[in-house]
């Protein structure tokens, strides 16, 4: 398997220019792009964007334990970095920190999947709501521009960007609540249930079914209707939820019977 570019590796590409005929620095939007990244993060916050990345993409599989050196060498960068980066992966969910043993990916099993749907169910319709009262014309017309990208997936059979546009399309819903918090919370929740996802499902077949709930989603927010927006995003999760045991052929938790609680 080929090696992702080094953070360094990228510093240095990014500096390059090609010329043009009359020997002058051509234009380089993505080199320009790369300075701008460079400049504007941490190399601990680039190494932790990389892991990140490969964590979700299931390059670094469920339970695989990450070494510090063998990190640091194959992204090119020393081990100090490497290893703030996995004390920020931790914070967000991706890995677990072992003491004398080391740093794994981490392993999301089916009940704490239910557990984050049902946290989820909750989370979203308080961030529909805000979003109703928030969203202006331009707003909605950035989330339909989204729907048009998962639409066109659908079309193409192409999961991956459908699961691409899927985040964003939620993530944007979420950022539109103006809760930094509820923003944080939100994105330490979808990380952890993509480890479930990623280790347990059927990746063949797009729910093309979820297209028609997230557009009537968006029409409420465009319609400032708050409690109905509110409403259909918790019934999404709820759906979503429902499909991924469908998937899996698990029972539904609410079937199986819950820990008792002890009464105050």
């Amino acid at each position: 398997m080929s090696r992702p570019p080094a953070p360094r590796a990228a510093a240095r590409r990014a500096t390059v220019r090609p010329r043009a005929p009359n020997g002058t620095p051509a234009p380089a939007p993505a080199a320009a792009d790369g300075i701008a990244l460079l400049r504007s993060s941490s190399l601990p916050t680039l190494v932790q964007r990389e892991l990140e990345r490969m964590i979700l993409a299931g390059e670094l599989s469920v339970g695989a334990k990450l070494n510090e050196a063998s990190v640091a060498e194959r992204l090119g960068v020393s081990r100090g970095p490497v290893r703030e980066a996995f004390r920020a992966l931790e914070a967000a969910g991706l890995v677990r920190l072992e003491k004398n043993r080391g740093v794994f990916v981490r392993q999301v099993g089916l009940d704490e999947a239910d557990e984050i749907y049902d946290l989820r169910a909750v989370l979203d319709d308080y961030a529909g709501r805000l979003a109703a009262q928030n969203a202006g014309a331009p707003d909605v017309a950035d989330l339909r521009l989204r729907l048009e990208r998962m639409e066109r997936a659908v079309g193409r059979g192409d999961l991956d960007a459908y699961h691409e546009a899927n985040l964003g399309f939620h993530d944007r819903l979420v950022e539109l609540a103006g809760n930094a918090k509820l923003l944080a919370l939100y994105r330490r929740l979808v990380n952890e249930l993509s480890l479930y996802r990623r280790a347990t499902l059927d990746q063949s077949g797009i729910p093309s079914m979820s297209l028609g709930e997230h557009r009537a989603i968006v029409d409420c927010i465009a319609a400032g209707q708050a409690a109905a927006a509110g409403r259909l995003l918790r019934e999404h999760v709820i759906a979503s939820r429902e499909r991924m045991h469908r998937k899996t052929g698990a029972a539904l938790s609410a079937a199986r019977p819950r820990r008792a609680r002890k009464s105050a």
